[in-house]
């Protein structure tokens, strides 16, 4: 992925009068006129985190370094800081992806399911939660809402791996696919649910949207359509070195699409070239490296984040007024920061920041940086393991301020303009 830094100026058409601030905390650097605030911090293997007025809810996800997983309930005084903590859903809403405010609920996903907690004046909810949609496969669940009476739900395909193996090919034999995959019928796409109706189960839901490998990000751009960006395949080179080279691994990218009723993202059968643009047909399924797919079999990313894939691990569209409008109507995302192999690279690998897709009317424009030095002050620190935060969690605040979890240490950032 090129990495781009713009000013103000050469991003907006206008002129802004921009105040001077301090140096940002935690090394963060921003566009003129914006200041970062450190709101909490110590949270914990956080993840996402959904607002409601000075109510903070923040996703944690259940595994071996959260042993009893739960929402973590903020709230904040007129500093912007705690004045109060609490801990609640253990054992239901430790998923760790999808969170939402809609319709004075608090929404969160379990790893089979979505909870819907009923909040009134106080922080925590105090009756119990309402299963909304049970039975699906254990994986991420990132959740929007169309405002129209339903609730959008994502279901990985592939998790942790890239393909749909043939569980006949034998030990020693390159992987091959399964063509239909059997996966996509329970997961690998997005389902569509009644937002109101408890107690549904998969079989209730429309199959809205297929062919995703691993999403997290995923949400509802008003007056427009779906949108969500996932992870692309990994190692890939290291499978077929014959085929790809390590150059051409590195331009498998995170994708990004605009998605309506029967999208069809690829997965497994395809890929995006994020340097060639184009989609190629995948090793598992008789690709070379250099053999493209027929035109308009499969959709078409509105962004794609190559080389060097940044992890792209949420979404939040402004809808905000605070923020100058050449920063309005487009999509945040958090790059959660790629390099799990440990390989220090001298320019750092990709993520580790906050990325900006603007759009003009329904077209999305070119991915441009927002905020960065998450990671630390050099780029050697865009790595895995020597990055001191790593972007999570992106959502926009009531007064149009962006706030940024990191998964790392557990702080959040509030980011505010002019102020």
């Amino acid at each position: 992925m090129i990495r781009i830094r713009l000013t103000a100026a050469a991003f907006a058409a206008s002129v802004f009068a921009v105040p001077a601030f301090a140096a940002e905390p935690d090394g963060l650097t921003l566009p003129p006129g914006f200041h970062a605030q450190v709101v909490a911090e110590g949270l914990g293997p956080i993840r996402h985190l959904a607002l409601r007025g000075n109510d903070i809810y923040v996703s944690t996800k259940h595994g071996r370094d959260q042993p009893s997983a739960g929402i973590v309930a903020l709230r904040l005084g007129p500093d912007h800081k705690p004045v109060a903590t609490e801990h609640f859903g253990v054992g239901t809403a430790d998923q760790g992806t999808g969170i939402r405010i809609y319709k004075g609920a608090l929404y969160a996903a379990s790893g089979t399911g979505v909870y819907r907690f009923t909040l009134d004046d106080a922080l925590v909810p105090a009756a119990a939660p309402e299963l909304v949609v049970d039975g699906l496969a254990a994986t991420n669940h990132p959740l929007a809402f169309d405002g129209k009476g339903n609730i959008y739900v994502g279901i990985d395909g592939g998790g942790g791996a890239s393909n749909c193996p043939d569980p006949a090919t034998p030990k020693d034999a390159k992987p091959k696919g399964l063509k239909p995959c059997p996966l996509l019928e329970t997961k690998g796409g997005i389902w569509r649910f009644s937002d109101s109706k408890p107690a549904q189960t998969l079989a209730d839901g429309e199959h809205f949207a297929t062919g995703i490998r691993n999403m997290s990000a995923m949400d509802w751009r008003g007056g427009d359509a779906l949108y969500g960006a996932w992870h692309g395949r990994d190692a890939t080179a290291k499978t077929w070195p014959e085929l790809l080279t390590p150059a051409d691994d590195d331009a498998i990218a995170d994708e990004m699409f605009r998605i309506t009723r029967g999208t069809d993202m690829g997965w497994p059968y395809t890929y995006w070239d994020g340097v060639r643009k184009t989609r190629l047909l995948a090793p598992d399924y008789g690709g070379d490296g250099k053999m493209v797919v027929e035109s308009g079999k499969y959709a078409t990313p509105v962004a794609a984040f190559a080389p060097l894939r940044p992890a792209v691990l949420d979404m939040a569209f402004y809808t905000g007024s605070q923020f100058p409008r050449a920063w309005r109507g487009g999509a945040f995302l958090a790059m959660h920061g790629g390099g799990a192999d440990g390989a220090i690279l001298p320019g750092g690998h990709a993520g580790y920041d906050v990325m900006f897709v603007p759009f003009a009317g329904n077209k999305a424009g070119t991915p441009v940086e927002f905020a960065d030095g998450f990671a630390g002050p050099d780029a050697a620190a865009r790595n895995v393991k020597t990055a001191a935060y790593r972007p999570v969690g992106v959502a926009v605040g009531p007064d149009g301020a962006l706030y940024v979890a990191d998964s790392n240490k557990g702080k959040i950032w509030r980011i505010s303009y002019g102020e």
